[in-house]
């Protein structure tokens, strides 16, 4: 786990995309919470009293997300032209 961490640098809630590619997210997501609770069990103070949680894991990610269909808005006139 200390050599993810250094990997990921600043940003701990990254999941990296070969986790994601093989299935092995919710495994990852499990150990970072392993690692938050010893955290906090050795520092409760360092979190506030507040027992720390990783970030859920995303249902999907994209690095150029799908366009979404622009279906035709039908515009329905009401109108009477007798006078």
């Amino acid at each position: 786990m200390p050599l993810l961490l250094a990997r990921l640098g600043k940003h701990p809630s990254l999941m990296p995309p070969a986790a994601g590619h093989y299935g092995r997210s919710t495994a990852l997501t499990v150990l970072r919470g392993v690692a938050l609770d010893a955290a906090f069990v050795a520092h409760p103070a360092r979190f506030k009293g507040i027992a720390p949680r990783p970030p859920s894991v995303p249902l999907a990610v994209w690095i150029n997300p799908p366009k979404k269909e622009n279906t035709p808005t039908t515009i329905t006139l009401n109108c009477s032209l007798s006078s």
